[in-house]
């Protein structure tokens, strides 16, 4: 099941079930339901699962042409598409990801952190210890713990940008970075029981330029925006994906990834790995809250481009698994970002 947020002006958010060419607007039979929040709180109430909540209202639900969805500017005047992530209360929706869990991942980070070091038997970089580290222990037995993937953090649901949005470009940061792959969202159900909703395409906008000046640095450079949608798919077999990464500047290619591979067979970790190290954590288990994870891209532009991104720059994330592309438009933040933040006492 392939579910979309969309907003009608002058009437608000809504949920709807992508059909074909056409969307069912599931808030048209329930106006309660407006969100894939209240979709899923929806079913913790009743005991049903998120999809059948869902299925419930599909039949006498109106329909709207997806493609209107797709092609309408966010903020406009016709209904528009936003990020099918979302909660009443977006600081209550933390947004992470997990890296270094695929073989090209690895040889993009290792590039810039061991240009200096001279090549030997053993892996040099924490970035290819840690990537050798997954190799050895991150697809475990079932119902047994294996070994840590990396883990890092991007802010709250006020970073999650929706399909047509823009990607901000601090004016304190030091470039941009595109990063093509899949995230999970996460709703946590009134007992502290972590409850997949779905797989999304998304972009873990990221600053490699700041990242490459010291390891310790990664974690600032995932401070950033990210984009998200447009579709949760909701049945996803993550096993196996093809992406594709294109970015344009003035209409023209400057960058295509070509084929992206993504999901277990991909992967040093295993899904139900990368859960389990990112719920283990009691904090992150907190009835009410949502959680978007992304799981790791196989190649950054990062490691091969000379030009850096500016504003205007359009960059699309698709796959053959999604019936529509996520893209952005990359636009510079606002100038006083890059002043002194000077704190006065309360």
């Amino acid at each position: 099941m392939r579910v979309v947020q969309f907003v009608v002006p002058g009437q608000g958010r809504r949920v709807g079930v992508v059909e074909g060419d056409s969307v069912a607007d599931i808030t048209s039979v329930t106006p309660d339901l407006n969100s894939v929040y209240d979709v899923a709180q929806s079913g913790f109430d009743s005991g049903t699962s998120f999809e059948q909540v869902l299925t419930a209202n599909v039949t006498a639900a109106s329909r709207i042409p997806y493609n209107d969805l797709l092609t309408a500017t966010p903020g406009g005047s016709a209904p528009y598409l936003v990020s099918p992530v979302a909660h009443e209360d977006p600081h209550r929706v933390l947004v992470s990801g997990t890296g270094l869990t695929h073989t090209g991942s690895m040889k993009s980070r290792d590039q810039m952190h061991s240009e200096d070091k001279q090549e030997s038997a053993e892996p040099q970089s924490d970035s290819a210890k840690m990537f050798q580290m997954g190799l050895d222990g991150g697809k475990p037995p079932a119902g047994t713990r294996g070994t840590s993937p990396e883990w890092f953090y991007k802010g709250n649901g006020t970073a999650i940008k929706g399909p047509g949005e823009s990607l901000e470009l601090p004016a304190f940061a030091l470039d941009g970075g595109e990063e093509p792959e899949l995230a999970a969202c996460y709703l946590i159900d009134p007992s502290g029981t972590p409850r997949r909703l779905g797989f999304a395409l998304g972009n873990e906008w990221s600053d490699h330029e700041t990242e490459r000046i010291n390891y310790l640095y990664l974690a600032p450079s995932k401070l950033r925006e990210c984009a998200v949608g447009p579709e949760l798919v909701t049945n996803f077999d993550f096993k196996e994906l093809e992406l594709t990464c294109t970015v344009k500047r003035s209409g023209e290619t400057i960058y295509d990834s070509g084929p992206l591979f993504t999901g277990e067979e991909y992967m040093s970790h295993t899904l139900a790995n990368c859960e389990d190290h990112h719920f283990k954590y009691p904090q992150h288990r907190v009835p009410g809250d949502a959680h978007v994870h992304f799981f790791g891209t196989s190649k950054l532009s990062f490691s091969t481009r000379e030009w850096k991104f500016e504003s205007g720059d359009q960059i699309e994330v698709a796959s053959a698994g999604f019936s529509a592309p996520l893209h952005n438009t990359v636009a510079d933040g606002a100038a006083s970002a890059g002043k002194v933040i000077l704190v006065t006492n309360a």
